[in-house]
């Protein structure tokens, strides 16, 4: 996520992607703390997935008319969108208008929904990918942080088999990153400690 050392802003010592105000709430407030409420998992699934070939920055500027979109994440909601709502979001230039990302936003709602009947929740199911707890990584620079691990291929293939698109294991990577599943802040961020729990 850009640069490979900590940055120093206001005084707190972040990883070096923070880099302004909005990037700056984003790490503070979100970027790494566990997450398990399956609509808040919906959500950054379809972000990362409409990341893809974009930054991060652009999405996170994007995300309230997202919501606004996608009404509120509810997959009960969006696995219900029909060619006419489609048509509505290819309009919508408060987001990312591609056709093939807003499509897989449906049919990830339609599998997120199928996972849930298996799993009871798609918390419980997603979270088993790194054994129900976060895993705290050490990392001193940026540039040490991997793009994909074992884990993220295993949950890549096995949301692939399971009808998800757009979740490539470096897609699938960031989103574990995102909700928690692993604490990829640097050692010397002010946030690793704090989200590790010390």
């Amino acid at each position: 996520m850009g640069k490979t050392q900590p940055a120093e802003v206001s005084g707190e010592v972040r990883c070096g992607w923070a880099r302004n105000e909005g990037l700056i709430r984003y790490h503070d407030r979100e970027w790494g703390v566990p997450l398990h409420s399956d609509r808040k998992l919906f959500e950054f699934l379809i972000l990362e997935g409409a990341q893809a070939g974009l930054n991060w920055e652009t999405i996170l500027k994007k995300r309230r008319s997202y919501r606004v979109a996608f009404d509120g994440f509810d997959p009960k909601v969006v696995a219900r969108y029909d060619r006419r709502k489609l048509g509505q979001l290819l309009r919508n230039a408060e987001i990312v208008r591609n056709r093939l990302k807003i499509e897989s936003a449906v049919k990830n709602a339609k599998a997120l929904l199928a996972v849930r009947e298996e799993f009871v929740s798609f918390d419980r199911y997603i979270w088993q990918f790194v054994g129900g707890k976060p895993v705290v990584n050490a990392w001193k620079t940026m540039s040490r942080i991997p793009a994909r691990t074992d884990q993220s291929d295993a949950m890549s293939k096995d949301l692939i088999q399971r009808g998800f698109s757009f979740v490539g294991s470096t897609i699938c990577y960031a989103f574990m990153q995102a909700v928690g599943m692993v604490n990829d802040h640097v050692v010397g961020c002010f946030r690793y400690g704090e989200v590790s729990g010390d």
